[in-house]
């Protein structure tokens, strides 16, 4: 194939694929609508979003994902099921494999089966996506951090220490070096708060100790390439709300919308993600990558939160930005890096195309997480497909659907269910995304009342029982 130069090979290209390529996770909700950008795109998940009425989404029959501990268990395990074995033999020679996440054990199976994995190694993505990592390749690009030092914290005196040398201040952010959102995240302003969390913080040989600022989060995703870093637009982060999750600092969802932040600190976070992935590539790193932001409200100051090397729960969104149908998708040019098609495309110009206002539509999504300390098991459970919101804020079903562009006014809401009938319910458990048009917080970043209305509405949908006693471990996030 000759060398891709512009938008247009790439899509065609793209469409023309014909080595099977397979998205391996717990649902397909990262990379929805891929599939049909790409030829020869599947989905191959644990849980069963749509019923089986999905045409490019493979579920096995059966799949022990609720004894695995990670992403990564439950992955591990469907490359090891027989039917999945059956499935990607069925697809043709040279199978692909992406991931949301992988580990060493992943390779590892993938090269038994003469899977190829389109990702950089396992053993760089984690280090990459070491908090303390973060900051040191961030430093690198000159990309600031919020005021931090690392280093141990085996004791509160230990913490005080560290935080008086550094000038952080006595209320501070400390964070472990891995985890899910909102789970590794505690807030000290005491030795009380310290003792809370003492346990995790003093297992580790370093922390992140932060100063404790009055911030909004943000996201933006990238894809480094050889012709250079891409980056989409900035988004807000729906961050740490009761009705949707149970952690305090956990992600809930994500506003992709034109006004999101000032003109200035949308130029700012893009020119820091730009560097920041340009850096990635000196790594080794390359392909697609998530950053997150803190900005200062106060001081109108854009800090590196948090990197994500690999897609991350925003994806849906940026992937099906005005931009993506303007020109392509942000994941295909993950896919062209690791395919051996040789490209050179002008990244300036997609840059400065996609930053431009006309190119960004406003949606948003809201994760629904189970918040209530009830355990149970699910005896009914939302179908995937598009809700209605009647005029008294009440939510019915209307018609099966998974094509986020079939919700038709601001009315609409196409849910996505991870969790039905016969599922395990705990707190922290993710019951579904629920995708609308337009924003979902006011300018305060509190919920608006359209987004309370929807949340209810989803939630009465579903019904459980009561167990006494249920084998489960911690709630986990199978999109994020």
């Amino acid at each position: 194939m000759k060398c891709i130069s512009n938008i247009a090979e790439l899509r065609l290209a793209m469409r023309r694929n014909k080595r099977p390529i397979y998205f391996i996770s717990p649902t397909n909700f990262n990379l929805m609508g891929i599939d049909e950008w790409v030829g020869s795109f599947k989905f191959i998940n644990s849980i069963d979003c749509y019923d089986g009425r999905h045409p490019n989404v493979f579920v096995p029959s059966k799949i022990p994902h609720a004894r695995c501990k990670s992403i990564e268990g439950v992955n591990n395990h469907l490359l090891q099921c027989e039917e999945v074995i059956d499935y990607i033999a069925r697809g043709g020679p040279d199978p692909v494999a992406v991931f949301l996440m992988f580990d060493e054990t992943t390779e590892k199976i993938c090269k038994e089966h003469g899977i190829e994995i389109w990702h950089p190694k396992a053993k760089l993505r984690q280090r990459c996506d070491d908090k303390m990592e973060t900051v040191r390749i961030g430093n690198k690009a000159s990309v600031p951090s919020v005021p931090n030092t690392l280093g141990p914290a085996r004791t509160y005196e230990e913490l005080r220490c560290s935080a008086r040398k550094a000038g952080l201040g006595a209320d501070l952010v400390v964070q472990t070096a891995f985890g899910d959102s909102g789970k590794t995240t505690f807030f000290i302003a005491s030795e009380d708060d310290f003792n809370r969390h003492a346990a995790k913080i003093s297992a580790e040989d370093e922390v992140k100790i932060m100063k404790r600022i009055n911030c909004r989060s943000a996201t933006m995703e990238g894809c480094t390439t050889a012709s250079g870093t891409l980056v989409g637009p900035l988004m807000t982060e729906v961050v740490g709300k009761l009705e949707l999750t149970p952690y305090k600092g956990g992600w809930a969802g994500n506003e992709i919308f034109a006004g999101a932040f000032s003109e200035k600190v949308r130029a700012k976070a893009r020119d820091m993600a730009y560097r920041f992935g340009n850096q990635l590539r000196e790594e080794v790193y390359r392909g697609y990558f998530d950053l997150d932001f803190l900005i200062d409200v106060e001081a109108n100051e854009v800090y590196l939160g948090e990197l994500n090397p690999r897609i991350s729960g925003a994806s849906s969104l940026t992937n099906q930005a005005a931009f993506a149908y303007a020109d392509a998708p942000l994941f295909l040019f993950h896919l062209l890096e690791f395919s051996g098609i040789e490209y050179d495309i002008d990244v300036e110009e997609l840059n400065d195309r996609w930053a431009r206002e006309e190119f960004i539509d406003s949606w948003s999504q809201l994760i629904l997480k189970w918040t209530e300390d009830l355990v149970g098991t699910v005896t009914d459970a939302p179908a995937t497909g598009i809700y209605r919101m009647a005029p008294d804020g009440s939510v019915s079903y209307q018609r099966f659907d998974y094509h986020r562009q079939a919700i038709e006014s601001d009315e609409e809401a196409l849910f996505v269910r991870f969790t039905g009938r016969g599922d395990s319910l705990q707190r922290g458990v993710d019951l579904g995304a629920l995708i609308v048009r337009g924003r979902v917080m006011d300018d305060e970043f509190e919920l608006n009342e359209r987004a309370h209305n929807w949340i209810t509405g989803i939630k009465r949908l579903y019904a459980s029982k009561p167990v006494t006693e249920i084998q489960c471990d911690e709630a986990k996030e199978p999109i994020r």
